[in-house]
């Protein structure tokens, strides 16, 4: 298979949405830039086209999908009940990066949900998203664009090292903004429950319909069973190298991962360094690599991904992180980067 990339940075191109919605309705696979990162869509009504993403993921068949819409009024199909919890985050979130967890009508097709009675749903807050999802029915099942397990992709580039010759088309949308994916909240049970940490954060959900539980599996090894939302059991986001997370005082951290990246020198290793544009310049040995301003949560996640991913192509052999326990966007970065390491931290 040849995959299409189409260049939309400067702009919707119509005539090119119009071709991938088409695609789409005929079961075929476009990946396409979202405010968070590149999806990788099929109808999300159509079971066999569904199936088509798990197969160029790789991904595990139980691992849910989660169902893209344009307009508010696309839940009523797929929706089994809509609490007034949901309707209130959507008004507040909507389009954004937020996921909501229903039950599920029949009209959804377990190949979509994992094999689950609910049903994982966003609006996603971009041009080119909400006009592929109209061109394409209305339902784009879209989960991460990238091999699965892989770092999640924020540029076109990314989803053509992982899919190119494996999907239809990409189109190309430029940097992806936030660079983690959405939160998801499951309001299928009595209380609302956040099940991934994203952007907006257990603050701004209380904000607008009270009290929120968060899965305490989050920031844990301990996810057992059958996930109920992406990412929640499976190992995600890792490069291809061992990584650890140093965690502690700062200087601490400073100091201890200038004597790992010593060892890893001494035994012939090529490591690298994950840190902030504020420690960058006490590390003086291995592959290092800022993730942005401390002080800038959106430049730590919009480049996180893309720091794994380099690490990639530098051949390292060990990753040594500092941890980013940021005020808003905490709980997002830590998830990802604890998965990425396979939750190995080293406090100091």
């Amino acid at each position: 298979m040849d995959t299409i990339i189409l260049d939309m940075r400067d702009g919707i191109e119509e005539n090119g949405i119009h071709r991938a919605g088409e695609i789409l309705k005929s079961g075929g696979l476009v990946a396409f830039p979202t405010e968070t990162v590149y999806g990788l869509g099929a109808d999300a009504l159509n079971a066999e086209a569904a199936a088509k993403i798990y197969q160029a993921k790789g991904r595990p068949s139980d691992n849910p999908l989660i169902v893209h819409i344009a307009d508010v009024e696309a839940l009523d199909r797929i929706a089994a009940k809509i609490p007034e919890e949901a309707r209130k985050l959507a008004k507040a979130f909507w389009p954004g990066p937020l996921t909501m967890i229903f039950q599920k009508t029949p009209t959804v097709p377990y190949g979509t949900t994992g094999g689950l009675d609910t049903v994982a749903v966003r609006m996603p807050d971009h041009e080119i998203a909400l006009a592929l999802i109209r061109s394409g029915g209305g339902y784009i099942a879209a989960p991460s664009a990238n091999t699965s397990g892989r770092p999640s992709p924020t540029t076109a580039q990314h989803v053509a090292e992982d899919m190119n010759g494996r999907i239809d088309m990409i189109l190309d949308g430029g940097h992806a903004g936030i660079g983690v994916e959405s939160t998801i909240v499951d309001l299928s049970g009595e209380v609302p429950m956040i099940l991934r940490p994203g952007y907006i954060n257990r603050a701004m959900l209380e904000q607008v319909i009270g009290p929120v539980e968060v899965d305490p599996t989050l920031l844990s090894a301990t996810a057992k069973g059958r996930p109920k939302a992406p990412g929640m059991r499976y190992k995600h986001y890792a490069p291809k190298a061992d990584m650890m997370i140093v965690e502690g005082e700062q200087e601490a951290v400073i100091r201890k991962i200038n004597e790992l990246v010593k060892e890893e020198l001494s035994r012939g290793g090529r490591p690298g360094i994950i840190a902030s544009d504020e420690s960058r310049a006490r590390y003086h040995q291995g592959v290092i690599r800022s993730m942005g301003s401390r002080s800038d949560e959106l430049s730590i996640s919009g480049h996180l991904y893309e720091v794994l991913r380099e690490f990639d192509t530098e051949n390292v052999t060990k990753i040594f992180s500092e941890a980013f326990d940021t005020p808003d966007m905490g709980m997002a970065i830590m998830n990802r980067l604890m998965k990425a390491a396979g939750h190995q931290i080293l406090q100091v």
